[in-house]
């Protein structure tokens, strides 16, 4: 008893040195994603102001693949010491975990939720030629001949697939689901009006929306978009229940000490009160959202629960 008890004091002792010491070398922030996308914006957008509050180079580090499992993987398979972080998103930290049984980590076993950083809603749109001009127009239309309105989709399992069965379980309806190898083929096409309708990230969304190319029905959240201002929240739109956001976070692997993870907190919610951070994230569709790491991980746990529910009531698997 005595030999642990000594032990564990010792891996006290290194722990709170470690945290004291904490950051005396660059840090990493794996993105799991190519570049471009809403999540390497948010980390290489947050990055500069997370190595000026830390004192240590910053840099931001794409491991795409899998759906962002690779890099997930690597981030909780990596020391928990600080160095090397991942930005999470809810297709890493819910979807991919709800969607695949062998994924390779557990998100509430695995993961050391640092701090949740900006959440952006998803908007509902369809070509600028398309003939329903409100959410609830395109419903109708879905309604009166069933199966014939496409929803296409970045893939069977990506978020914006169940996004779209969650807007089918609410409002009553069933699309075709048309799953493309990406979001960028799966527009072109809605633009072209081979396909009716999408569910996207306002960050990749917006610009078509605004050259009139695309036609968003509606934002799944309870406050509009200051990016796109006329466009009506999902309960303006009829469909009160329907919410569905990307969040966007840091996360350590597990057993990171706490008061490492109280640094990097520290320095997220300095970095995301500062007025040109909260301009930047306005102008892709998202807003900065802060807390503490518990507030986080709650978070986590419950659209994990969410989204895992939905990919078992629709029976949706990845061939």
């Amino acid at each position: 008893m005595i030999r642990r008890l000594a032990a564990a004091l010792a891996a006290g002792a290194c722990a709170t040195a470690l945290a004291q010491g904490y950051p005396s070398k660059p840090i990493r922030i794996v993105v799991p994603f190519a570049p471009g996308g809403n999540v390497d914006i948010t980390a290489r957008l947050v990055a500069p102001g997370l190595q000026e509050a830390l004192g240590q180079p910053v840099v931001v580090e794409n491991k795409p693949g899998a759906g962002g499992t690779i890099g997930a993987d690597q981030v909780v398979k990596s020391p928990a010491d600080g160095y090397t972080l991942l930005m999470g998103s809810n297709s890493t930290f819910s979807v991919a975990p709800a969607l695949y049984p062998k994924n390779p980590y557990h998100p509430l076993k695995d993961f050391a939720p640092v701090a949740s950083i900006a959440s952006g809603p998803f908007v509902m749109v369809t070509s600028g030629g398309a003939p329903d001009k409100t959410a609830k127009d395109l419903v109708a239309r879905a309604k009166a001949s069933p199966g014939k309105i496409t929803m296409s989709s970045a893939g069977t399992g990506s978020s914006n697939h169940l996004v779209g069965e969650l807007f089918q379980e609410q409002a009553g309806v069933k699309f075709t689901h048309v799953p493309y190898k990406g979001s960028g083929q799966a527009l072109t096409d809605l633009m072209g009006g081979q396909v009716d309708l999408h569910f996207d990230q306002i960050t990749s969304a917006a610009g078509h929306i605004q050259s009139g190319k695309l036609r968003a029905l509606l934002v799944a959240s309870d406050k509009r978009v200051a990016s796109l201002p006329d466009v009506p929240t999902a309960a303006e739109a009829g469909f009160p229940k329907f919410e569905a956001t990307n969040v966007t976070g840091l996360i350590a692997p597990a057993g990171t000490p706490r008061d490492v993870i109280d640094k990097l907190n520290a320095a997220v919610q300095k970095v995301i009160a500062q007025p040109a951070v909260r301009e930047k994230l306005a102008a892709i569709g998202a807003a900065p959202t802060g807390g503490a790491p518990e507030a986080f991980a709650g978070y986590i746990r419950e659209d994990f629960a969410k989204w895992t529910r939905i990919v078992k009531d629709n029976n949706v698997k990845v061939e």
